[in-house]
C-alpha cells in the first residue's frame, strides 16, 4: 500500500504542528512549512524519516511557488493538503502596517497556495485541501476588520474552489472549510476571551472532520450555534455589541 503524503503550511505551532503530528501517527510522509525553521528542524527531528521540512514566509508569493514546486517533486503525488498559516490583529486605530500584513499573509500568500493545490489537484484527479478559516469570516468586527475581513474573503475562496470541482470527472478533489472561534493559540485575539477552547480538544476535532472530509465544520462543535446567531443578527446590534 502506497503511503499517503500530506503538506501543511504553517506547521511550526499550534494548530499546524498538532495536525502533523496525528498525520504522522496515522502513517503519513509529511511536509511542513513555515517562517521558523527552528522550530521545523525541531518537529523533523522527532519524526526523521516521515518528515520533509522547507523553511517558507508565506508573503513571499514566489518562494511559495517554488517550495510548493520541489515538494511535489520530491513527494510525487500529493494527498492532502492543510493550509493553517495565517496572521491577526487587533487593530482598533487602523495602524496600515497591521492591515497591510494581514491581508498580505491572510489574503494574497493564502490565495495562491489554495491555487496552486486546487491545479494540482485537478491534474492529478485527487486530492483534499484544507483551509484554516474562522468562525470569523461570518460578519466583520471594529476590532480587527482586516482579520475579519481576510476570514471572509477565505470562506467565499474555498467555496469557490469547492463548486470548480464538480468539473472535475474523477469526483475525488474535496474542500474543507475549518472555522475555529477562539482557541488557545498565538492567534487568539484579545484578553478575557468568549469560549476559548484548548488547543488539543480543537486539534482533534479538526483532525475528525479532516478524515471525515467535512465540507465545513464549525470548532469547537458549540460555535455552530454562535454561528447561526451571526448570520441572522442585524449589523445595528453587532455595533452595540462588538
Amino acid at each position: 500500500m502506497q503511503t499517503k503524503t500530506a503538506i501543511v503550511f504553517g506547521a511550526t505551532s499550534g494548530i499546524g504542528k498538532r495536525l502533523t503530528e496525528f498525520l504522522i501517527n496515522d502513517g503519513y510522509r509529511v511536509a511542513i512549512t513555515g517562517r521558523r525553521k527552528e522550530k521545523l528542524e525541531e518537529l523533523k527531528n522527532n519524526y526523521p524519516s516521515q518528515i520533509i521540512s522547507k523553511q517558507n514566509d508565506i508573503q513571499d508569493i514566489e518562494s511559495v511557488e517554488n517550495v510548493f514546486n520541489e515538494i511535489v517533486s520530491e513527494l510525487g503525488k500529493i494527498d492532502l493538503i492543510i493550509q493553517s498559516s495565517g496572521v491577526g490583529f487587533t487593530n482598533t486605530k487602523l495602524n496600515w502596517e497591521k492591515e497591510n500584513t494581514t491581508l498580505q499573509t491572510n489574503v494574497i500568500g493564502v490565495t495562491k497556495l489554495y491555487n496552486l493545490a486546487y491545479l494540482l489537484f485537478k491534474k492529478q484527479g485527487f486530492g483534499h485541501l484544507v483551509g484554516i478559516s474562522s468562525i470569523a469570516s461570518l460578519r466583520g468586527n471594529r476590532f480587527a476588520p482586516a482579520y475579519f475581513a481576510s476570514k471572509a474573503y477565505q470562506k467565499a475562496y474555498l467555496e469557490s474552489l469547492y463548486i470548480k470541482t464538480k468539473s472535475i470527472p474523477s469526483k475525488k478533489v474535496y474542500i474543507t472549510d475549518i472555522r475555529p472561534g477562539f482557541v488557545d493559540t498565538a492567534m487568539a485575539l484579545g484578553d478575557g476571551i468568549f469560549w476559548l477552547t484548548p488547543l488539543e480538544k480543537a486539534s482533534k476535532q479538526i483532525y475528525s472532520a479532516i478524515k471525515r472530509k467535512k465540507r465545513v465544520a464549525y470548532i469547537s462543535k458549540r460555535w455552530i450555534l454562535i454561528a447561526w446567531v451571526l448570520k441572522i443578527v442585524p449589523a445595528k446590534l453587532l455595533k452595540l455589541a462588538t
